[in-house]
């Protein structure tokens, strides 16, 4: 479904699901170079059980027009745009990895908008390594070779995907090839520039639920049980044996926790 957000066309998902203004509100937010087909499993079970899905391509991602926000801050003020253009006063909040800390800056900042908060393969800062950014900077496809290795876990480099017919690695790649130029980059750089998550955590004041991989290389499972610290009241899930990427790779584990939440 498509919305002007901004003055700019704009795309949601809904879960294949018309919306119920009597319905609770869900919104999923992706991660750096993607789009809103990683949440294709949760925007699908939640718009068949009640809610009102909105998984959102950001400006210049997947189907989404627009200029690529430069900040965490201009992706949350944005996400605040969106909401109210499409009169969603409240909602659950669910990101991946800079999708996590779009939605815990957007908790913190615009709260009154947050009913609940769900942060998935986060950590904060969420430093990027110097030659990922310098592959992305030049649009150079090592950076998505970098970034799609180390978003796997081993296991999965190996096969045995708990969703039938689909390849893990080679979907997160073709994935991230489907983004423009720069989108990459941009959104990398975005997450290396964020450093104020801390103080943002200390004033989340929604019920808060973090989601670990013991294997996750890209947000390290001691950055995410730091930052899981810091929000008052917050709860973690681990799941062990699993990568940055948790919702290719144990996509019932996620879906499971993520009930709990929204």
């Amino acid at each position: 479904m498509y919305a002007s957000v901004a003055n700019h066309k704009t795309f949601f998902s809904t879960g294949s699901d018309a919306h119920n203004p009597e319905f609770p509100s869900v919104i999923f937010l992706h991660g750096a170079g993607m789009d809103h087909t990683i949440w294709v499993l949760a925007s699908r079970y939640f718009a068949r059980h009640n809610f009102n899905v909105f998984a959102f391509d950001f400006p210049g991602h997947g189907r989404s027009e627009g200029p690529l926000c430069q900040s965490i801050d201009e992706f949350s003020d944005w996400l605040d745009s969106a909401s109210t253009e499409l009169n969603i006063n409240e909602a659950a909040i669910v990101g991946h990895s800079m999708g996590s800390l779009v939605a815990l800056n957007f908790a913190a900042r615009y709260s009154q908008k947050a009913r609940s908060l769900a942060l998935l393969g986060t950590s904060t800062p969420m430093q990027v390594a110097d030659q990922l950014l310098d592959a992305s900077r030049n649009n150079h496809h090592d950076a998505i070779d970098m970034a799609n290795t180390w978003s796997h876990s081993n296991f999965s480099h190996i096969g045995g995907n708990e969703s039938p017919g689909l390849v893990m690695t080679l979907g997160g790649q073709r994935l991230l090839e489907r983004a423009k130029n720069n989108v990459l980059f941009t959104d990398l750089n975005a997450c290396n520039k964020f450093f104020n998550g801390a103080e943002l955590a200390a004033n989340i004041s929604c019920e808060s639920l973090i989601l670990v991989g013991t294997k996750d290389r890209m947000t390290t499972p001691i950055k995410a049980l730091k930052l899981a610290e810091l929000i008052p009241g917050s709860r973690t899930t681990v799941l062990e044996q699993c990568g940055h990427s948790m919702i290719s790779e144990q996509p019932n584990s996620v879906l499971d926790a993520l009930i709990t939440i929204v």
